[in-house]
């Protein structure tokens, strides 16, 4: 998917992965515009990482699922769910916010010979979220039918709360599937690491506080 458009640009301090639920609350005058053009024409806008200092070139489209709640002031509540990735060619600043003119991209085709090995991947990759946080919202339906969507387990994992935006932010770049889901698990599978030894160090300073040799050897590691 390669192709150019002119779509409204919304820097946030946050970022957006395809297939990702983000909900917004918009209160700024311009947003407020942006978003009822958005309503008004069924428009994507884009959202670009904002660090306080510059933003990313490259970013997701956020489409606007539901309107969740309307203010007397104009403010609003809105739940949105990022779309297609883009690289900003040009910007524009002629209205109140940022307009740019975007080229999609989207992940490289991959061979079939290993599938089932990125399979197995994804699935770990799925259990390890719900060790992390057991309520995640993941869709299992749409993640785990006869055949796994790679893809979107790739990008659901990348979506992980415990990663940096930095980290999100390589992965939105990555046009490798299989890369972004193998560096995704590895990333994932220190996280879980480290939030382990967090729980066990929490149970033990309500204990002995004595800290186990294999724990000692644990935390050297991490």
């Amino acid at each position: 998917m390669y192709s150019e458009t002119t779509i409204p640009i919304f820097p946030l301090g946050l970022v957006l992965l395809p297939e990702m639920s983000l909900p917004l609350h918009i209160f700024e005058e311009r947003y407020k515009l942006m978003t009822t053009v958005c309503l008004e024409q069924s428009m994507e806008f884009g959202i670009v990482y904002f660090s306080g200092k510059q933003f990313e070139a490259k970013g997701c489209t956020a489409r606007i699922a539901e309107t969740l709640k309307r203010y007397d002031d104009g403010r609003l509540d809105i739940m949105t769910h990022g779309k297609n990735r883009f690289a900003i060619k040009e910007l524009f600043d002629e209205k109140p916010y940022l307009q740019a003119k975007v080229e999609f991209f989207d992940d490289q085709p991959e061979e079939d010979s290993g599938v089932a090995k990125f399979q197995k991947l994804a699935q770990r990759g799925i259990q390890l979220l719900k060790q992390i946080n057991p309520t995640t919202d993941q869709k299992e339906n749409k993640l785990f039918g006869s055949w796994l969507d790679i893809k979107s387990a790739s990008f659901s994992i990348a979506a992980c709360d415990g990663f940096s935006f930095e980290e999100k932010q390589q992965f939105l770049e990555m046009t490798s599937t299989s890369k972004r889901l193998r560096k995704a698990v590895e990333a994932l599978e220190k996280l879980a690491e480290r939030l382990s030894i967090t729980r066990e160090i929490e149970r033990i300073i309500g204990g002995n506080g004595k800290l186990s040799k294999s724990l000692q050897s644990r935390l050297k590691q991490n």
